[in-house]
């Protein structure tokens, strides 16, 4: 059905509660609860350690991956270098844990104060996080109307995953704007362009394997067209690699080093199906979703870039991606959005589609939706109650967190008939009365 202006009124007054809930109850239970615990608070920006360690390198030819230098990101990142003595310390050492690179994209910063360098970012990761929206509605042939598209950025840019990802200046942020662009660029035929962003997206690893192995698979299924994306990444890469060798001799090792030493300091890194269920369980059935990814990539890997078969592969390896992954933070849910606009664009024919399918719906619906309901309730709470009494319910948004990746998961695998033969260009697509509208 059509999006009213009240619709985006809506919209509004829920990213406006989501923000609320953040600033007025969420942070000041934290910064009680660590003065509570002695527990260290600086910036807590999680771009603070990839900036001076760029910003030591660049400018004084310090190595980011020494021990000094984690001292000196521990004392602006926690306020004091942690000492393990102290039992309110966290275990998270705050190193320098990414490929030398990504000095390479922090470059033009490293000459600023901090301070200026968050209010840049800040903004910059907004603006990327709103643009991504409509490049993914691009990249999944998405027609809508302006008003959909303003309810879709407001929503998103309100989402806790969101709204985390900025507060902490988080890279993954970039690194999910960087794949919106390089998969646009793919759906456009642009190939060259789309492996140089990919390769830029590395800068997170973990987030980029099973993509790119799902496009290389699909490269491979037409070769002769499509080659110019392995190409341009591969050469991107070895472009990197080499600068990187530059400006840090030895760096490959220093960084594998340096991501040994952060699973092993935070505990071996878990993901979301480890937390949910146990390690053992969780690795097995990770096992399964990675081989059953595989396959479907397989069989669809001759599918052009702009049919129902591609895109429900897309939304199917970033859903798998962070089932998998041995992390779990919520602002890592940025990329599901191209499969959650996947589902709200068929939903309809989902919930014809089957029982299991209509439970699937009901239950996504509910774990996506949850936490702007109980952060407009704990924002009602504030108008009447006093802010420490309203702090105590102050988890109440986060309940369904680990459950969205797996209900999205879920979705997108019990939809699959709907979602991967779904004609995009149909008259019932693009009519306003549609899904799509």
């Amino acid at each position: 059905m059509p999006i009213r202006p009240y619709a985006v009124l809506g919209s509004v007054l829920l990213a406006a509660s989501m923000w609320i809930w953040v600033q007025r109850i969420a942070i000041p239970h934290q910064q009680a609860e660590s003065v509570a615990l002695d527990v260290p608070r600086g910036n807590l920006s999680d771009l603070y350690p990839r900036w001076l360690g760029a910003r030591e390198l660049l400018l004084h030819g310090r190595d980011p991956y020494g021990k000094d230098i984690t001292r000196d990101i521990q004392a602006g990142y926690y306020g004091r270098p942690l000492d393990p003595a102290r039992p309110g310390d966290p275990k998270d050492r705050q190193a320098f844990a990414y490929p030398i690179y990504v000095v390479l994209l922090l470059a033009p910063s490293v000459a600023l104060p901090f301070a200026t360098v968050h209010g840049i970012f800040f903004w910059l990761f907004a603006i990327l996080t709103g643009v991504s929206v409509l490049l993914w509605l691009q990249t999944l042939s998405w027609r809508i109307r302006p008003s959909t598209k303003v309810v879709w950025i407001v929503l998103t840019l309100s989402s806790f995953p969101a709204i985390q990802g900025l507060k902490l200046l988080q890279l993954t942020v970039l690194v999910a704007a960087l794949l919106a662009a390089a998969l646009s660029a793919v759906a456009r035929r642009r190939f060259i362009l789309a492996g140089v962003l990919l390769a830029f997206a590395t800068i997170k690893p973990q987030l980029l394997f099973l993509p790119m192995l799902w496009l290389c698979i699909w490269t491979f299924g037409n070769w002769r067209q499509r080659q110019r994306l392995l190409w341009s990444f591969a050469v991107t890469m070895a472009i990197l690699v080499i600068a990187g060798e530059i400006l840090l001799p030895g760096w490959i090792h220093e960084f594998r080093a340096a991501m040994a030493d952060y699973y092993r300091y935070t505990g071996g890194g878990r993901s979301v199906l480890d937390v949910i269920l146990t390690p053992t369980w969780g690795r097995c059935l990770s096992a399964i979703a990675t081989v059953l990814f595989l396959v479907f990539a397989w069989q669809a890997r001759k599918a052009d870039e702009g049919t129902p078969a591609f895109h429900w592969c897309l939304s199917l390896v970033l859903a798998t991606t962070l089932l998998v992954i041995p992390m779990f933070a919520p602002y890592n849910q940025l990329l599901l959005l191209p499969a959650l606009m996947l589902i709200v664009r068929s939903f309809s024919r989902l919930w014809e589609q089957s029982r299991l399918s209509r439970f699937f719906v009901g239950i996504t619906g509910l774990s996506v939706l949850w936490s702007w309901v109980a952060a407009a309730l704990l924002a009602i709470a504030l108008l009447l109650l006093p802010g420490p009494t309203v702090e105590r319910a102050w988890d109440l948004p986060f309940y369904t967190t680990f459950a969205i990746p797996l209900t999205i998961y879920g979705m997108v695998l019990a939809g699959k008939d709907v979602l991967s033969l779904l004609d995009a260009t149909s008259p019932r697509t693009l009519q306003p009365n549609a899904a799509s509208e």
